[in-house]
């Protein structure tokens, strides 16, 4: 195992940009053992489980010449493609958090996950933008680019609805009122939310989008621990350098039974440059 890891950790220490797709985790009985105590906590655990797997399917004998600057991190046989013929009893949701300003993420994103999904059109997406500075609060103008990506896919047919994270009644009516693409749900913490605000219900309701309810952090998975993840799976690798660009989380839904088929989390990192 230990040349395996050594294989790895050339790949890694050459490459700039790292994908990650934990494949499908209803199915990896290895992470059902430990019941993550939080979304955070589950996907660090995610990545630190599927580094280990990728490590120790690289050769030993690989080659410092001709290396990869993109390294595709991921278990093909822990991968469920969807296929054409079941395509119409599922439904592929989709949560994507943004973690750096590069509205080019989102394409990216959306693109990477119908490609590991074997699908051309995801049929939800909802958005949690980049976390604010300390005291600054959530605003239009911060949404807009953002949202103006996302319309894009919805008319080239890559998207067929989109929402949002978060937004208070005020807000949400400002984005429905100016989008060309209306939003069709809008996700609620109920950490800081212990009841539906009336106000929002009623806007909801008035105007047909979805309320729902999560649990997740402002910050999915901070860069730190994203690192930690990356140097206990690799050992003694330089981490320190690796930035991350988006996380996104499936979910794969059968729809007349109202189970999950699949789930799983997609991850761009990019290395800082030297």
């Amino acid at each position: 195992m230990e040349k395996h890891t050594t294989s790895a950790k050339v790949l890694l220490n050459h490459a700039t940009i790292l994908y990650l797709h934990t494949g499908n985790l209803v199915n990896r009985s290895r992470l059902k053992k430990k019941c993550p105590s939080s979304p955070s906590e589950e996907i660090q655990d995610c990545v630190r489980a599927t580094l280990n797997e990728w490590c120790a399917t690289i050769p030993p004998t690989t080659s410092p010449t001709d290396l990869p600057d993109t390294i595709d991190c991921s278990i093909p046989q822990a991968t469920e493609a969807i296929t054409p013929e079941e395509r119409e009893e599922l439904k592929v949701s989709v949560k994507l958090f943004i973690c750096e300003a590069d509205l080019s993420s989102i394409k990216d994103a959306v693109d990477k996950s119908c490609q590991a999904l074997a699908v051309s059109q995801l049929d939800s997406v909802i958005i949690a933008p980049p976390v604010l500075p300390e005291g600054e609060s959530q605003t239009l103008e911060n949404l807009q680019p953002a949202w103006t990506e996302l319309e894009g896919l919805v008319q080239s047919h890559k998207i067929a609805a989109i929402g949002t994270s978060d937004l208070d009644k005020e807000l949400l009516e400002q984005l429905y009122n100016w989008a060309q693409v209306k939003p069709s749900s809008n996700q609620v913490n109920l950490a800081s939310c212990c009841v539906m605000p009336p106000d929002l219900t009623a806007f909801a309701k008035e105007f047909d989008i979805q309320l729902l309810t999560h649990n997740d952090p402002k910050e999915l998975i901070t860069a730190a621990s994203f690192q930690e993840a990356v140097q206990e799976s690799t050992q003694d690798l330089k981490v320190a350098d690796w930035r991350l660009e988006w996380v996104l989380r499936y979910s794969i839904i059968v729809k007349s039974r109202g189970i999950i088929k699949a789930k799983g989390y997609l991850v761009h990192s990019k290395r800082n440059n030297l």
